[in-house]
C-alpha cells in the first residue's frame, strides 16, 4: 500500500508538515516494497483549490492513506469518494522517517 506523508522538506529527516494542501512536499512510502518517492507540492502557493489539487496529485500515485497534521474542510468527502484514508497526526516535531518506522511495525 502507498502512503503519502506531508513533509516540510525533501528528506526523510524533515518534519511532518501540518498542512495537507499547502505542504512543501509529499513523501510517498510503499509499505510493500519499502520504496520512497519525494514530490514537491506544486499546489502549495495556489490562490485557491490547493487541497483538491493535492488530492488529485497523490491519488495519481495510487496512494491509499494520507498522513498530515490537518486537512481542509472540503477534503474529507473527496478522499472518501476515492477511498483514501485520512490520518491526522498532531506531532509537528516528528520526522517523516519516524512515521515510516511506525508504519513498518
Amino acid at each position: 500500500m502507498k502512503v503519502a506523508i506531508t513533509s516540510t522538506g525533501n528528506s526523510l529527516d524533515s518534519t511532518i508538515d501540518q498542512r495537507f494542501g499547502r505542504c512543501a512536499y509529499f513523501v510517498i512510502y510503499d509499505t510493500e516494497t519499502g520504496g520512497v518517492e519525494i514530490l514537491p507540492n506544486p499546489n502549495r502557493d495556489a490562490q485557491e483549490g490547493a487541497g483538491p489539487a493535492s488530492v488529485q496529485l497523490v491519488a495519481s500515485r495510487d496512494v491509499r492513506k494520507i498522513i498530515s497534521g490537518e486537512f481542509g474542510m472540503k477534503i474529507k468527502s473527496l478522499l472518501d469518494s476515492l477511498r483514501i484514508q485520512m490520518v491526522v497526526y498532531k506531532e509537528p516535531e516528528k520526522t517523516v522517517q519516524s512515521v515510516i518506522d511506525m508504519l513498518k511495525k
